[in-house]
């Protein structure tokens, strides 16, 4: 898959759970980094939607297949985040999304082994419009 050079991608913006009873959102994201990284230095990404805020400690990122909470992120020092590998930012939100169009907001806190732990984490910030499609 090519991804796209913003921190949020066009496509991978959704609803997930059955359509009666969604349970939430998911974002595709690319890494936040300039080159791939232990998952264990990302500490969490933040989301906001329409304005609602959904905080780092609950989101959960899916890599690989595998979806992490935060602190499995903090513990997975050995799984890698390749600069070609997508993400998926899991929110909890009971019903989901409408569809139409939504201003959806990512920060990522990232943690460098290089900086002093006073500038840490470290935050990428994105904001765009995307589409809920289907109900």
């Amino acid at each position: 898959m090519l991804l796209e050079h913003s921190l949020i991608q066009a496509t991978g913006f959704r609803n997930f759970g059955p359509v009666d009873a969604r349970e939430g959102l998911e974002i595709r994201i690319r890494t936040p980094n300039y080159r791939g990284f232990r998952l264990s230095l990302l500490d969490g990404v933040e989301v906001t939607v329409d304005g609602e805020f959904f905080g780092y400690e609950v989101n959960r990122l899916r890599l690989h297949g595998i979806t992490y909470t935060l602190e499995e992120m903090r513990e997975a020092v050995d799984t890698r985040w390749e600069i070609d590998d997508f993400a998926t930012v899991v929110v909890t939100k009971p019903g989901g999304l409408t569809p139409g169009i939504h201003k959806v907001g990512i920060n990522a806190r990232l943690r460098s082994p290089y900086f002093p732990p006073q500038f840490q984490p470290s935050p990428v910030r994105q904001e765009r419009t995307a589409t809920i499609v289907l109900p």
